[in-house]
């Protein structure tokens, strides 16, 4: 018997398929226009072809100088919040309550500074740092440090980090909840009755059960601290000088702030594309490294 063919279903699909060309193809297409252009206004667009990609990619322009500065910035950050966040989300995650009224608790707790917009937290650490009516500024003051993070590019990267670091580390923590909670009881008692330690429980049982979410956790984790603009930019404002100036600010200078769209289109599309090929390097070589456990 043979089953009949309806392509009816894309009825359905089409509405969504025009939300993303509006909201995400036809956006993309017009940086790229930009990208292969030059203007002096009055929306009067010049051919400039690959000439604003050669100029971001050679570090002895202005344009590929700052690109350059403000991508180690961001690789910099990215690799600190990563090395701090994933294992201490790790230890929260094994800290949680199992069972019992404390568990929903806990998982409130943990999901309220997710719960706070990029740019209120922002606003909340601008304030909280301050060494003039900050708690946090004038605690470190009493403690002897000359801390302010206006003037010191040390004690902005410092603040930034940890605020980053309270911000998200609650997502990573509660992922890895996820990943522990899955594991099913018979592997604890098994490991009970082989009188496992519980740093072979961990390195047996619940590193490998949570190595997908962590590929989550790490992943989301790096997207989004790469991505990172509201938070550095409301504290900081990418000061003091260029200390705290993203790639992200870095684009908003350019497009908002000189009004280059030529320029910020090609940082744009070379920022985009960066994105995407670490997040597949991180993928691939995690998947792998999971397949190469599985296979064994």
């Amino acid at each position: 018997m043979i089953k009949p063919v309806n392509q009816k279903a894309w009825l359905l699909v089409l509405p969504v398929m025009l939300i993303v060309a509006f909201s995400a193809v036809i956006p993309l297409m017009t940086v790229v226009n930009y990208s292969v252009q030059d203007t002096f206004g009055n929306n009067q667009f010049f051919w400039n072809g690959v000439g604003w990609f050669v100029e971001l990619l050679d570090p002895s322009t202005d344009l590929g100088g700052r690109f350059f500065a403000s991508l180690w910035r961001n690789l910099a950050f990215s690799a600190i919040i990563l090395a701090i966040e994933v294992p201490l989300g790790i230890v929260i995650a094994l800290s949680m309550p199992r069972a019992g009224w404390r568990v929903a608790a806990t998982l409130v707790l943990m999901a309220l500074p997710l719960l706070i917009p990029w740019n209120v937290v922002g606003t909340i650490w601008q304030i909280f740092a301050r060494s003039d009516i900050g708690l946090l500024g004038a605690a470190v003051n009493k403690l002897g440090i000359d801390y302010n993070y206006v003037s010191n590019p040390l004690h902005a990267w410092v603040t930034i980090v940890t605020m980053d670091v309270w911000h998200w580390t609650s997502l990573v923590a509660l992922l890895c909840y996820a990943g522990l909670k899955s594991i099913p009881d018979a592997y604890y008692q098994a490991a009970r009755i082989d009188g496992a330690s519980r740093w072979a429980v961990f390195r047996t049982i619940q590193l490998p059960k949570m190595q997908r979410v962590l590929l989550i956790a790490v992943l989301l984790r790096f997207m989004d601290s790469f991505m990172i603009y509201t938070e550095p930019f409301v504290v900081t404002g990418g000061g003091p000088g260029n200390s705290t100036t993203f790639l992200s600010i870095e684009l908003v200078k350019l497009a908002l702030g000189q009004f280059d769209l030529g320029k910020a289109a090609a940082l744009s599309i070379v920022y985009n594309l960066i994105i995407l090929a670490v997040c597949w390097v991180f993928y691939t070589v995690m998947t792998s490294a999971d397949a190469k456990q599985g296979a064994a």
